[in-house]
């Protein structure tokens, strides 16, 4: 049995009885969410022979045509094109821009600089590396105000004939900032249409499927992207991703992933379609064990004394839980003693490393069953200033609270507490 400090203990405790409502609320949107998936489910009549795998071209995989149907719903949106072919989330993001936007068209974001994985895809005019500006798309950002809100001056004096893609990033990214809800979302849609009805809005969901009773795409948004190996795969779903909106818009991001004229209508799903549906359906029941677990970790290192963003008690709109620490020695202690808790390389002990993709060395604590699966209890963080924690996911509410029991018991070993 694991052993922690008596008065992390009593934490645990005191703290267990003050979220108590906050979870029931959690509750409730998880049997929403797990209805809408079920009766989607049944709509489309699925079988167990949409399970079986398909090869070569894949020409008319039922399966892989009722996923789609089943995610189009699900998610409130025209077309849906759900593959494991897409090899991270940042890759399904990316086959979205390229499918919509053309040389001199420009992508406008208006949620402040993207997560750090998409700077390269954005990447600078002549790179040579095949990025959206090598292409000759051009990009602009407009940076959140103080208080993390969009800034709709500079949006509206910016966006100009040439600005064809909105982009906004849902979840908080390396930022200190809150997350935004779905209402948000839609108002932001309101406003960049009156403004240019004709501009495509495309939503990065990463972390934000199931938190909320509705999704992006059903207050407006045009085009959207996510990961299977976080929310929408259920823990289940060994690799893959999915866009969904407007049916046009999701045909020309299948051109993209595939080719021309091709789209969607091939594609070997090898085995991989039971795992994509059964992830799926129990996508809102796992969602909402690693909600709780951010609750209850908020309110954890809130009592110990450090900010964190969204508060215990705040609405949440995505998985993703921020701890501010006070120094570099606290925030790897709290990587590492998540890593101490997983079930698969507890044994591993993270350190930070100049990762693909992002411009400062990062920790990772990753024991997870599918490697970077961010639904299942993982944690990370760029080493830079201000020292900010990024704790997202666990398959089960126990799991979290494992976890956050170690980050703090290995903080308290080192004199940190």
């Amino acid at each position: 049995m694991a052993q922690f400090a008596v008065e992390i203990e009593l934490w645990k405790q005191q703290v267990e009885t003050e979220i108590e409502g906050k979870l029931k609320e959690v509750d409730r949107i998880v049997d929403q969410n797990q209805w809408k998936v079920i009766e989607a489910f049944q709509n489309f009549h699925v079988s167990d022979f949409h399970f079986a795998g398909s090869t070569g071209y894949a020409y008319n995989d039922r399966g892989r045509e009722v996923l789609d149907e089943v995610y189009a719903e699900v998610f409130g949106a025209e077309a849906a094109l759900v593959r494991p072919h897409f090899a991270s989330g940042t890759h399904t993001i990316a086959t979205a821009l390229f499918g919509v936007l053309r040389p001199g068209d420009e992508l406008f974001y208006i949620t402040g600089r993207p997560y750090d994985t998409l700077h390269k895809v954005i990447g600078h005019p002549g790179d040579g590396t095949g990025s959206l500006q090598d292409y000759g798309i051009t990009y602009q950002e407009a940076a959140l105000l103080d208080d993390g809100t969009v800034d709709w001056k500079a949006v509206e004096e910016r966006i100009h004939s040439k600005t064809k893609v909105i982009g906004i990033q849902r979840s908080r990214g390396y930022d200190w900032r809150s997350s935004f809800t779905v209402e948000q979302i839609g108002e932001m849609v309101r406003r960049v249409k009156s403004i240019k009805p004709d501009v495509i809005v495309f939503v990065d969901n990463c972390y934000g499927e199931f938190t909320e009773e509705i999704e992006p795409t059903e207050v407006g948004v045009d085009l959207m992207a996510g990961s299977l190996i976080k929310n929408p795969g259920g823990g289940l779903a060994e690799t893959g991703g999915y866009i969904c909106g407007k049916r046009e818009y999701v045909e020309l991001a299948s051109y993209r992933l595939t080719a021309p004229g091709i789209g969607g209508e091939v594609g070997a799903m090898l085995g991989t379609t039971r795992g994509i549906f059964q992830g799926l359906f129990l996508a809102p029941t796992l969602v909402g064990q690693a909600v709780k677990g951010s609750i209850f970790a908020a309110a954890m290192f809130e009592k110990v004394g450090f900010n964190t963003k969204p508060r215990w008690n705040e609405k949440r709109t995505d998985l993703i839980q921020a701890i501010k620490f006070s120094s570099s020695e606290h925030l790897i202690a709290f990587v590492q003693g998540i890593q101490l808790a997983a079930a698969v390389d507890s044994h591993v002990v993270p350190e930070p490393w100049d990762m693909p993709g992002y411009e400062h060395p990062v920790i990772m604590a990753a024991g997870t069953f599918i490697q970077g699966g961010s639904l299942e209890l993982s944690a990370d963080a760029p080493i830079r200033e201000p020292y900010i924690g990024y704790m997202q996911g666990g398959l089960t509410y126990s799991h979290v609270k494992f976890g956050v029991l170690k980050a703090l018991q290995t903080m308290k070993d080192r004199g940190l507490l």
